[in-house]
């Protein structure tokens, strides 16, 4: 259906594909290390906006019924100098073998329109009035989602109905779009226009997952396919690839049907939908996320002093700070793990003449009984994602900033939900302990916790 509605998107994925086969070529077992290629292929990350509260109170409903639960927080109004009134979670599957069945995740963003900092008084009751008098997702959908979400599945026939529903809901709708009311939204921030000058929702990107980014971002170019200045979050360099680095296509013209002043109906168009690949490295810990902030704000520091171009200067600082080998991580408890004997233990029967007492994974890794597996990060960054949304803006809209901002947190979204939504820390860490748990189970000794998981 997205690929219908944004044909470059299909060349994103055929890009995605060529890069990812090519890259398993080069690399062989390798390339998979944070991910298998029938995976990875598969992967994707899309993106929705949502109005109110009501609204995404709703679209949780209809997420828990695809066995999608809200993982982390993000606060995009201040993470970028455009106007992006949103805070955001992302929905997608917690359990390790589900998310590796159903490798999906849904960045969902709510328009915070009681940010005095962008819509006055005024503004913010008659963008209430508009969200709250449409109806995106209806009873039949949020009754077919509840029910898969309590029975965890959903017989034949009312399955193919709740994924027609669903799909449905995030179709393109050709309802005449009210130009006055948009462009006066759009002045203010498009992506505001974008979820409260509308009728309905839509999918804003689709985003396939690539193993070689940099290549991809190159063939894109090379095919004539605009990209935004720069790959967002980590830069490239020698060392393991941790977080996630993002880029995309920019926002391309798409026609419209609109109401004028004037009572007339006909075409225009609106800038607001682009293309976004992303590659994933390792996730790391409070005390690795601690680090990668420090670099950042030193990579910003450098720049302002010296001038630049941010992804040198960040490569620069990367290579100064940050440990240039998963081994080293994983030693200094700035990333995430799991832990299982290793092929050659299993069938040696090897683990029989161990020591009655508790061992350290590193010890079982130095003896060749053990091998460690990065835990591929999941989730997203907040700067990257305000950087993606800025970079395909037409301008950077208003902002009030002499007005104090509403407050968001974690909390207050949980509740807006209707569920508690865990910080992705917990997910990692989880892992970890139970491969931890596991292996103690497979050696039939006590195993010491990592420094990861201590935190």
């Amino acid at each position: 259906m997205y690929g219908e509605e944004v044909p470059a998107y299909n060349t994103l994925v055929e890009v995605s594909e060529e890069v990812n086969r090519d890259f398993m070529e080069k690399m062989g077992s390798e390339a998979e290390r944070l991910g298998t290629l029938g995976r990875v292929t598969a992967e994707r990350h899309g993106a929705i906006r949502v109005g109110s509260a009501t609204e995404m109170r709703q679209v949780a409903r209809l997420f828990r019924g695809f066995g999608m639960h809200p993982v982390g927080f993000y606060d995009l109004r201040d993470a970028a100098k455009s106007s992006v009134p949103v805070v955001s979670t992302a929905f997608r599957p917690v359990d390790r073998e589900e998310l590796a069945k159903n490798p999906f995740r849904v960045f969902t963003s709510m328009l915070t329109t009681n940010d005095p900092r962008f819509f006055s008084a005024e503004l913010q009751q008659r963008l209430e009035e508009f969200i709250g008098s449409r109806n995106i997702f209806n009873e039949e959908l949020l009754e077919l989602a509840d029910k898969a979400a309590e029975q965890r599945g959903l017989e034949a026939e009312n399955a193919d109905r709740f994924v027609e529903l669903a799909t449905a809901a995030f179709k393109l709708n050709d309802e005449p779009i009210d130009d006055e009311w948009y462009r006066m939204l759009e002045k203010i921030s498009a992506v505001a226009a974008d979820i409260g000058g509308v009728r309905y929702t839509h999918i804003n990107h689709l985003t396939p997952r690539v193993l070689d980014i940099d290549a991809l971002y190159e063939r894109m170019e090379a095919r004539g396919i605009t990209m935004i200045d720069e790959i967002q979050g980590p830069p490239a360099w020698d060392g393991p690839d941790v977080l996630l680095r993002q880029t995309s296509f920019r926002a391309l013209d798409e026609e419209r049907v609109f109401r004028f002043a004037d009572g007339t109906v006909g075409p225009g168009s609106l800038r607001v939908r682009f293309g976004e690949v992303e590659q994933r490295g390792i996730a790391l810990t409070p005390q690795g996320r601690e680090l990668y902030d420090e670099m950042v704000a030193e990579t910003d520091a450098r720049l302002q002093a010296n001038g630049g171009v941010r992804t040198e200067v960040a490569r620069g600082v990367w290579q100064e700070r940050l440990p240039d080998s998963e081994e080293e991580l994983r030693k200094c408890g700035l990333a995430y793990f799991t832990y299982e004997l290793t092929t050659s233990a299993s069938e040696s029967g090897s683990v029989q003449n161990l020591e009655d007492r508790e061992y350290s994974v590193d010890e079982l890794i130095e003896a060749g009984i053990v091998e460690a597996t990065p835990i591929v990060y999941e989730d997203f960054l907040p700067r990257s994602a305000a950087g993606i949304f800025q970079s395909n803006l037409k301008d950077d809209g208003t902002r009030d900033n002499e007005q104090e901002g509403t407050d968001y947190d974690i909390r207050a979204l949980s509740e807006i939900v209707g569920e508690d939504i865990q910080e992705p820390y917990f997910y990692y860490s989880v892992q970890e302990r139970e491969s931890l748990q596991a292996l103690a189970e497979a050696i039939g000794r006590p195993v010491a916790t990592t420094a990861a998981v201590q935190q």
